[in-house]
């Protein structure tokens, strides 16, 4: 993010002084502040931190600071746990709750208890519309759909899911375009991420299809009654 550097002249911080500060080297400060840098929301939060920011505030210094289109125009509001800005041409910075690799247990455990889901950090996406859906971003766990493509969620991807009602892959006949997209699996067990390509009415279940090509990843069906959340991506960092 190249609003880092920016703050970091403007309070006339060395690079190696934030390095310090987050726990990182002066190399990877330096790699932080390119225009598109993988930051792990860890450090994120802690530069957000550093500077008496919050990760949306950050974002949004980003967007008006270097992509001058984009300015709040309105008030931010809550919906579904997430906080979205109001921006510029009908767009959104929504700042939704992450669920991290090692909080999957956790989060598992709490749907399925219908626990009230908490979450430590949250994320920010750039969103055409607003959708009258809750959003979730997950870390994604392994490279089982890394085809090395533009299409490729590798693993530590970060990628923005809609809630999908399950209910809705049963009627694939009235939506046809439901297909052959990627999802976030809530399961009993796990959290997947996987393309669904279609529904077994006499199984009642889902084809699972892994974008690797790779042996070790092979399809398989999942029974409906297994999946306890689904997420339609909507969104993806790498």
């Amino acid at each position: 993010m190249r609003i880092i550097k920016r703050l970091r002249e403007k309070k006339g911080v060395k690079q190696p002084e934030l390095a310090e500060a987050i726990g990182v080297s002066p190399r990877t400060i330096q790699l932080y502040e390119r225009k598109d840098a993988n930051i792990p929301i860890k450090n994120l939060t802690k530069i957000a931190e550093y500077f008496d920011l919050t990760i949306a505030e950050l974002y949004l210094q980003e967007f008006n600071d270097f992509r001058g289109s984009y300015t709040t125009k309105k008030q931010s509001f809550l919906k579904y746990d997430s906080v979205f800005y109001p921006l510029d041409h009908g767009k959104y910075l929504v700042m939704a709750p992450l669920v991290l690799m090692e909080e999957y247990d956790p989060y598992i455990e709490n749907v399925s208890s219908g626990t009230p889901e908490k979450s430590t950090f949250q994320i920010g996406f750039v969103l055409d519309a607003l959708e009258d859906e809750a959003h979730r971003a997950f870390e994604i766990a392994g490279d089982s759909m890394n085809d090395h493509t533009i299409y490729a969620i590798p693993n530590k991807a970060i990628v923005l899911g809609l809630n999908f009602d399950k209910e809705n892959f049963t009627k694939a006949n009235a939506r046809k375009e439901i297909w052959n997209q990627c999802y976030v699996l809530i399961c009993k067990d796990r959290i997947i991420c996987k393309q669904v390509t279609g529904f077994d009415k006499n199984k009642a279940s889902l084809y699972c299809h892994n974008l690797n090509p790779s042996p070790e990843y092979q399809d398989f069906e999942l029974p409906l009654e297994d999946i306890l959340q689904s997420f339609k991506i909507v969104k993806k960092q790498l």
